[in-house]
C-alpha cells in the first residue's frame, strides 16, 4: 500500500506502519498501548514534508486508522458493556483484516473500471432499449408528422449539392518569413536593440507568427538574440 512505508517512532513501537499492522493482527503488540494520535501526527508530518496530498494514500490511511480506532475502542470498553458489542473482542482483529481485504478489492475494481472507461472513451453506445412509452406512436400521428411530399422535399434538399461559397471578397493577408526577416534586420541596423512588441505593432496574428519564425531564424544564424526575464513578459531583441 502507499502508506505502508510510513515510519513511526512511538513509545511501544518503532518501524514502518505496515509492520505495526501485522504485529497488531498477530496480537504481538497490544493496541491499547499504541497512541494512535501519534500515528496521525506522524502522517501529517509526512504530508508536510512531501508538499502534496496523494488522495489514494490519504484514503488508505483514513480507512486503516478508522479500523484501528474502532478495534481499540472495543478493547478498552468496560467488561459489562462487552455483551452489547456486535462482535466479540477476539474477532475484532479478524474484522480489521477483512475490512483491509475488502478495501483492496474495491480499489482494484475501481482501477479496472477506470481503465475500461479510458479504453472506450470514444465509442460508448446505448445498450438499453427505448422506453415503451416512446414506442407507442399511432400510425395516424406519424402520417400527420411525416407527409410523403414534405418528407421527399426534405430528403431531396439534403441530397442536393450546395453551391460553393465564394471567398473572393475576403482579403487574405500574405506575408512571408523573408519579408519579416528584412524588417527585423532593418530594425537591428537602426537601433541594435528593440522590443518584439515594437516589431509587430499594429500587425495581424499571421504577421506576428511570421515575425516569431523570422526571429528564430536570426537566432539560428547567430545574427540576433533575445531576453525575457519572466513568463509572458516583454521580449527584447538585440544584435550579436
Amino acid at each position: 500500500m502507499a502508506v505502508a512505508s510510513l515510519d513511526l517512532d512511538l513509545e511501544v513501537f518503532q518501524g514502518p506502519f505496515d509492520l505495526l499492522l501485522t504485529l497488531v493482527l498477530k496480537e504481538e503488540v497490544d493496541l491499547r498501548e499504541v497512541d494512535l494520535a501519534d500515528v496521525v501526527l506522524a502522517y501529517v508530518d509526512h504530508l508536510e514534508r512531501a508538499g502534496e496530498l496523494d488522495l489514494e494514500a490519504a484514503t488508505e490511511f483514513l480507512v486503516l486508522i478508522a479500523a484501528l480506532l474502532e478495534l481499540k475502542s472495543r478493547l478498552i470498553l468496560p467488561s459489562e458493556e462487552e455483551e452489547e458489542l456486535d462482535l466479540p473482542q477476539e474477532e475484532a482483529a479478524d474484522e480489521l483484516l477483512a475490512r483491509m481485504i475488502e478495501y483492496t478489492r474495491y480499489k482494484r475494481a475501481a482501477g479496472w473500471l477506470h481503465e475500461r472507461l479510458a479504453d472506450e472513451s470514444g465509442h460508448r453506445y446505448r445498450s438499453a432499449p427505448l422506453p415503451p412509452e416512446l414506442l407507442r406512436v399511432s400510425v395516424e400521428l406519424a402520417e400527420k408528422a411525416y407527409e410523403p411530399v414534405r418528407l421527399a422535399q426534405a430528403i431531396g434538399g439534403l441530397l442536393r449539392t450546395p453551391e460553393p461559397i465564394s471567398l473572393h471578397h475576403v482579403a487574405r493577408p500574405l506575408v512571408t518569413v523573408e519579408q519579416r526577416l528584412a524588417v527585423l534586420r532593418g530594425l537591428l541596423r537602426r537601433a541594435r536593440r528593440f522590443s518584439f512588441d515594437e516589431a509587430v505593432k499594429g500587425a495581424d496574428r499571421l504577421t506576428e507568427a511570421m515575425t516569431l519564425w523570422a526571429l528564430l531564424e536570426l537566432y539560428k544564424r547567430g545574427e540576433a538574440g533575445w531576453e525575457q526575464h519572466e513568463s509572458f513578459g516583454p521580449i527584447t531583441v538585440s544584435a550579436r
